[in-house]
């Protein structure tokens, strides 16, 4: 396909704006309307494009921000580039698709899992616990995981939601694959409470981690 221009694109975005869809988003924190099996129909259309992708970013509006974590190159992205992006993906979606999909393909991402980790603001920091549960599950060695849950029993009760969440998560996934800390993990999912009451529709784990826990064992078990 030919290189497309920034406004071009800009344009195609517009047009798959939804006002119903942007109601459920803006629920979440997104402020977006384009519907998401769209966005990644156009992504595939582009293919990669790195210069595009990072004139994306720079318009600031979550759709393009979207759509440029699609179609950039991961490994392209300098470490400091990645700190300011990520500082600057401030609605939920954003935040989460620049970890995911560019962050965690990066040679920078343990430099910047250990940064963000320690950084005051919660979001911040709920990145590097999210890098951490990654290597939790697929990296596990030199992980203090001892130390970890004696964080989480800490701090997880009164953080803030999104750090909340992915402090929680990472409690989970200790759980879930360290056998040797499941039951302290379990223990103290038990004792803090966080997300016990968390809506879960049908057919769906509860984030809440005993059960989470519990039931992503019994599902290893049963394979």
């Amino acid at each position: 396909m030919a290189e497309t221009t920034l406004a071009q694109v800009m344009a195609e975005l517009a047009a798959l704006e939804d006002q119903k869809i942007r109601a459920v988003n803006e629920r979440h924190g997104d402020d977006h309307g384009v519907n998401l099996s769209k966005l990644r129909a156009l992504a595939k259309r582009l293919t990669t494009q790195q210069d595009l992708a990072r004139q994306l970013w720079d318009t600031a509006d979550t759709a393009a921000r979207l759509l440029a974590l699609l179609i950039c190159r991961p490994k392209a992205f300098e470490r400091d580039e990645l700190d300011v992006m990520l500082r600057q993906a401030r609605t939920p979606k954003v935040h989460d698709w620049l970890v995911n999909y560019v962050v965690k393909k990066s040679p920078h991402a343990e430099g910047l899992r250990l940064a963000w980790f320690a950084d005051p603001d919660p979001v911040v920091a709920s990145a590097g616990w999210a890098l951490t549960t990654e290597r939790v599950s697929k990296k596990p060695e030199g992980l203090d995981l001892a130390g970890l849950l004696d964080v989480i029993e800490a701090d997880m009760k009164d953080a803030p939601d999104r750090l909340q969440w992915a402090m929680n998560h990472c409690l989970a996934q200790i759980g879930i694959d360290h056998s040797e800390h499941r039951a302290r993990a379990i223990d103290i999912g038990e004792r803090l409470e966080v997300l016990k009451d968390y809506p879960t529709p049908p057919n769906c784990t509860s984030p809440f981690a005993p059960v989470w826990i519990t039931e992503m064992v019994r599902r290893q078990h049963d394979k």
